[in-house]
C-alpha cells in the first residue's frame, strides 16, 4: 500500500480489522504504523473509527503493589 494513497471502502474496513487486531495483540500505534508506512495519525483515526479501544499513554504503567515493593 502506498504512503499517501486514500483507502476507503472495503479496503479500509480490512485494514481497520488488521490494526485493531495488532493493536489488540500489545503492538503500539507507533509500532503498527511503521509496519504499514502509515503515519501515527493515520492508524490512530482508523483505530478510532473502527470502535477500537485505546489503551492509556504512558508505556511501563506500574501496579501500586509493585510500586510500592521498591
Amino acid at each position: 500500500m502506498h504512503k499517501g494513497k486514500w483507502i476507503t471502502g472495503s479496503a479500509r474496513k480490512e485494514l481497520a480489522e488488521a490494526f485493531t487486531k495488532e493493536y489488540r495483540e500489545g503492538q503500539s500505534i507507533r509500532a503498527i504504523a511503521e509496519a504499514h508506512g502509515r503515519s501515527y495519525g493515520f492508524v490512530h483515526r482508523v483505530l478510532t473509527e473502527a470502535g477500537a479501544p485505546l489503551r492509556a499513554r504512558g508505556g511501563d504503567v506500574r501496579t501500586s503493589a509493585a510500586h510500592s515493593a521498591r
